[in-house]
């Protein structure tokens, strides 16, 4: 076939058109017609051979040659890539698995915090979050904890590198060992009456066992008002223990000391193991300990420029590890913290 026929080329593009059902070989039909070696490109080498009045008339020819293999290939592609993508779906075998796409979950922990959060936002307290840094003094000493008390050891507390001032004393700073210093905080900024949820993360240099951790959770409850009675803290701790533990567990109350509330108690409930019978995990005693608590001490409402005259108040505190240990029957809290799946996923 002579590059100069241009009718023949026409015809036989349009015959090798018809075939074509692939990408690449539309490619390669682009590439002989017009491609920079193609059969357009050899015929345009002509033109400088002919004569003067020869080339307008082969030029235009040949445009009109160009103009429609292009519009040929251009509609041969969207043929093609139609084509292309039904069989690309036909291709799909739909009895294949699929790629599950999991779920996450809240850590036990968390659920656990937020579960008793609502028990006591259902009866009208707040949640209040506080810094993990902490001031010696928020810490401490304006929760009525003296100097010589050994939490205020450095070996009982996670001391930061003091700041220097030209002016002042250094203050000491430190990675707060209970949420309670957040109790202070709310009681200088906010006026009574008061009734406060703490959850949070707290530190002790305690060597990690089965029973202890370096890092923990605790939830730090605490109200304040007029005429608030060490029986208004019975009844909302009894409301707590049996939303969290059931309805059919038994409470007692032992005196204790704490240096922030006077006076002072922990508090026990029934096992939930033996339903107080007694067994190893209460020590054959029928109790399990869940959380100490007592009415504020008014050497912290000095502290804070609350009237103790006017206004008392009650405060209890709580390790989340403890209460979820005992309700779900966990033996030791390094399961929490080891991202362990096999022992997540059965929250």
């Amino acid at each position: 076939m002579q590059a100069n026929d241009f009718e023949s080329i026409r015809i036989q593009a349009e015959s090798e058109a018809v075939t074509i059902s692939t990408p690449q070989g539309l490619e390669e039909f682009r590439l002989k017609y017009l491609g920079r070696k193609g059969l357009l490109a050899r015929a345009s080498a002509i033109i400088p051979t002919l004569s003067q009045e020869e080339r307008a008339e082969f030029g235009r020819k040949l445009n009109i040659l160009k103009k429609a293999l292009t519009v040929l290939v251009e509609e041969k592609a969207k043929t093609v890539a139609a084509k292309d993508s039904g069989s690309s779906i036909n291709r799909i075998d739909l009895g294949l698995p699929g790629i599950a796409q999991e779920l996450g979950r809240l850590h036990p922990i968390t659920q656990v915090i937020d579960e008793i959060c609502a028990l006591f936002t259902r009866m009208g307290f707040i949640v209040v979050e506080g810094p993990e840094i902490e001031t010696e003094y928020n810490n401490f000493t304006g929760l009525n904890i003296p100097l010589e008390h050994p939490s205020r050891d450095t070996f009982d507390t996670f001391y930061l590198k003091p700041k220097t001032d030209n002016l002042k004393p250094a203050t000491k700073y430190l990675l707060r060992s209970h949420t309670s210093p957040v109790q202070v905080r709310a009681m200088k900024s906010r006026k009574p009456p008061l009734s406060i949820v703490v959850p949070g993360r707290v530190y002790r240099p305690d060597a990690v066992d089965a029973s202890h951790s370096f890092m923990f959770h605790q939830v730090e409850g605490f109200l304040v008002d007029k005429g608030i009675k060490f029986s208004d803290l019975k009844g909302i701790l009894e409301v707590f223990a049996k939303g969290i533990f059931g309805e059919n567990i038994k409470m007692r109350f032992r005196p204790h000391f704490f240096p922030f509330t006077e006076p002072s108690a922990e508090v026990d409930i029934s096992c939930i193991i033996c339903q107080g019978k007694g067994c190893s995990v209460c020590g054959r005693k029928g109790w399990l300990e869940v959380l100490g608590c007592g009415m504020i001490h008014p050497n912290v409402f000095k502290h804070v420029g609350i009237n103790a005259k006017t206004y008392t108040g009650f405060a209890f505190g709580m390790g989340v590890e403890r209460i979820a240990m005992l309700k779900y029957g966990i033996n030791d809290i390094r399961l929490f913290f080891e991202n362990d799946l096999r022992f997540l996923k059965q929250f």
